[in-house]
């Protein structure tokens, strides 16, 4: 299982720095079917994408993404909810591994 990015060129910039290999530059018309396609690859373990771009998509796609164990999203930026790693750890491992 990989680490994946998607996001715009100054999201994704400091996670190829990072040697991050399965990095997604994209825009907007590009983001939609970008996120389908990761979320059928298999080698995908673990998908990080920018709170803006998520809400960006379609309520489905963005309900599928909250739902989703394999892989899983985390977000960074932003002021969503959703951004909490400690809560997608919980949901992809069943165990809080805080506690």
């Amino acid at each position: 299982m990989e680490l994946a990015v998607i996001g715009d060129s100054e999201f994704v910039t400091g996670f190829r720095l990072a040697g991050i290999r399965n990095i997604f530059e994209v825009s907007d018309d590009e983001l939609e079917s970008t996120v389908n396609g990761a979320l059928k690859d298999p080698v995908i373990g673990i998908l990080v994408m920018h709170d803006n771009d998520i809400n960006k998509l379609p309520e489905n796609l963005r309900d599928t993404l909250n739902e989703s164990v394999e892989p899983t999203i985390v977000t960074l930026g932003g002021t969503g909810e959703s951004s909490n790693l400690r809560d997608k750890i919980k949901q992809s491992v069943g165990v809080d591994l805080w506690k």
